[in-house]
């Protein structure tokens, strides 16, 4: 199960997993920001192909006006997907 908690205006923190599951959940929290967000990976434990195309279209949404979206503290397990996906060529990770 994926919680979702606001950090700040611009900063969500995803804990848990993030499976297909939860596809609606994160999509209408992350459909509400128009501006550059961050969001802390450092407690999600697991991610699907279906979240991570959840991340890929906000990303898109995001840079249609001029914004992006940030990824902080991946694990290593996360990472590594991120990598092998080539999506650390598409998302701004920050360590």
């Amino acid at each position: 199960m994926l919680k979702i908690e606001e950090v700040s205006e611009n900063e969500l923190k995803f804990i848990g997993e993030f499976s297909a599951s939860q596809e609606s959940i994160a999509t209408d929290k992350l459909s509400k920001h128009e501006e550059t967000l961050t969001i802390d990976m450092g407690e999600l434990k697991y991610i699907s192909s279906m979240g991570l195309g959840v991340l890929v279209k906000t990303n898109h949404r995001l840079n249609e006006n001029g914004h992006s979206l940030r990824l902080k503290n991946l694990n290593s397990h996360i990472k590594d997907i991120f990598k092998f996906t080539r999506l650390d060529q598409v998302f701004d990770l920050i360590d």
